[in-house]
């Protein structure tokens, strides 16, 4: 379905032809670049057998948990910085000084502080996006304009009504397109972090089949990861086509 909505058939049949020419023309050994055919038989190997199943599964949790967690305390905070000068000056320095800090250098800590398991990849996954939703969100309530604040103003508006009929609608179309980029970096994040953190996951799966040799399983749950990435990334779009954003959007 995805694939027809975006108009990938055609691409990815090239790609796959590509693949399997250019590696049977160079005599490409399998064990250091399987063939398509070769990858989609350690495919139906790992569906057959559940493994697939079960490790996406485990990815896909991870990330639903961090992505979440991040979302309900970034946007709110973002919102807040962005609208108030006296908590942007104080924790705006404090959000620019953490934000560039790559989450997998937390990875130490993460296993320090809760051990192998779900909790430091979650952790790791919440650190990723949370820091760039709150400068996303901060940025958008930032841009709004101030037509909008005052009208709000002379129809009596304050407070907590302010925020949610006025502050966030016209900072939707920002704080959505903030979305599908801190979910593919949490997408990325969390298959680094299963190579090391966890013993499940699609990142487990890939170094797992590379210390078996697998070098099939490792590009097939390569694919699984690009295609699962795709999917994210059109369900987050679905949210564009809302009402208020477009209305948001063609306001501008």
């Amino acid at each position: 379905m995805v694939l027809k909505k975006a108009g990938l058939f055609p691409i990815v049949l090239a790609i796959l032809l590509l693949w399997h020419l250019v590696t049977a023309a160079l005599n490409v050994p399998e064990f250091m670049f399987p063939r398509p055919l070769s990858v989609a038989g350690a495919l139906w190997e790992m569906l057959k057998n559940g493994e697939l199943y079960r490790n996406s599964v485990s990815s896909l949790f991870r990330v639903t948990v961090g992505f979440y967690l991040a979302v309900v305390t970034a946007i709110p905070m973002g919102l807040l910085i962005g609208r108030q000068r006296c908590l942007r000056t104080i924790l705006n320095p404090l959000v620019q000084f953490l934000r560039p800090i790559s989450p997998l250098a937390w990875i130490p800590m993460a296993l320090m502080w809760f051990g192998i398991g779900d909790k430091p990849a979650i952790f790791l996954i919440f650190l990723s996006s949370f820091f760039p939703l709150v400068v996303f969100t901060t940025s958008s309530v930032l841009n709004i304009r101030t037509t909008y604040l005052r009208v709000a103003e002379n129809f009596g508006l304050k407070g907590f009504k302010v925020y949610m009929k006025v502050i966030l609608p016209a900072a939707l179309p920002e704080i959505i397109t903030a979305l599908r980029i801190t979910l593919g970096t949490a997408w990325l994040v969390i298959v680094a972090a299963e190579m090391i953190a966890v013993k499940s996951g699609l990142g487990y799966l890939i170094i797992d089949a590379r210390n078996s040799l697998r070098m099939d399983m490792v590009v097939a749950g390569m694919v699984v990861i690009g295609t699962v990435g795709l999917i994210l990334d059109y369900m987050v779009r679905l949210l564009e086509r809302m009402p208020s954003v477009e209305w948001s959007r063609m306001r501008r």
